[in-house]
């Protein structure tokens, strides 16, 4: 009986020793998956992350945030424009045929003062979009939307039908040829800034817009820069690291990617990998 019983003392103890060197096996494997799936940039969904796109402020000023069906927008009461606009633009959405809206509308989400039409009759500015309309072409809700008053900005009429289209434009090429790319835009104000209208609408000294895209498994992002007034130079000339934007606007831009990926990302940029 003895012997019996120092047998299958062995064969457990063999049984147990055997079952430990599986279980570390599989989570140094698991390990070395996880170090090849960071190696490679990738990211989790924005189910589990929060949106992409979404800023958040770092100055103390005025803020409303409002959800519409293609932007996101923190509206600020004292200056009657954005604090920024941030949105996701997809390769599929950049297919969109619904026509381009007509008419400029009061935000109705905006609580307190919100800038009519008349506001911007008769200055010297254009109602600048910030998401522009031509990104909202996949749903006749984001369109009508993207109309409002909350979402634009007095702008020099050849920058906004100029250098500011053309990274519109941009935009909609890498979205269409990388996919998914978000997005953050709005103006650089001044302590005292112009105001046009009834209702004080300030004037950007400039304007701001970043980008974050994953081009051939790697999360790149670019910022831009414009002064309110006409540019025609090439994108390439505008273009800033986020961290200096951030410095500019007060903002903290792509706050939901992992830290390390963020600061690394937002400290250089590379025109190469956009192509520019």
């Amino acid at each position: 009986m003895k012997k019996n019983n120092k047998s299958a003392t062995i064969m457990l103890i063999g049984i147990v020793l055997l079952a430990g060197v599986f279980v570390f096996l599989n989570k140094n494997k698991g390990k070395t998956a996880d170090a090849q799936s960071a190696s490679k940039s990738t990211f989790p969904p924005k189910s589990e992350v929060g949106l992409l796109e979404l800023p958040k402020l770092m100055a103390d000023r005025p803020e409303q945030i409002i959800e519409h069906t293609g932007y996101t927008v923190s509206y600020n009461s004292d200056w009657c424009v954005p604090n920024w606009v941030a949105y996701e633009l997809t390769r599929e959405e950049t297919r969109g045929k619904y026509p381009r809206a007509v008419h400029f509308e009061p935000d109705p989400d905006v609580r307190g003062v919100c800038p009519t039409y008349r506001d911007y009759s008769r200055s010297n500015y254009t109602r600048g979009h910030m998401a522009p309309a031509g990104d909202m072409k996949w749903d006749t809700i984001a369109m009508r939307e993207s109309f409002y008053l909350s979402n634009v900005c007095p702008q020099d009429h050849n920058l906004n039908d100029g250098d500011w289209k053309m990274l519109e434009e941009q935009a909609r090429v890498w979205a269409e040829k990388y996919g998914n790319l978000y997005i953050a835009c709005g103006p650089l104000m001044s302590n005292n800034p112009e105001v046009i209208g009834r209702n004080n609408v300030a004037v950007p000294d400039a304007f701001f817009k970043v980008l974050l895209c994953c081009i051939n498994d790697e999360w790149q992002a670019i910022g831009f820069v414009f002064d309110n007034k006409p540019g025609h130079q090439r994108l390439r000339n505008y273009a800033k690291t986020i961290d200096e934007v951030e410095r500019l606007a007060g903002i903290d831009f792509f706050p939901a990617l992992e830290d390390d990926l963020e600061d690394a990302i937002e400290a250089q940029y590379d025109l190469g990998a956009w192509k520019m």
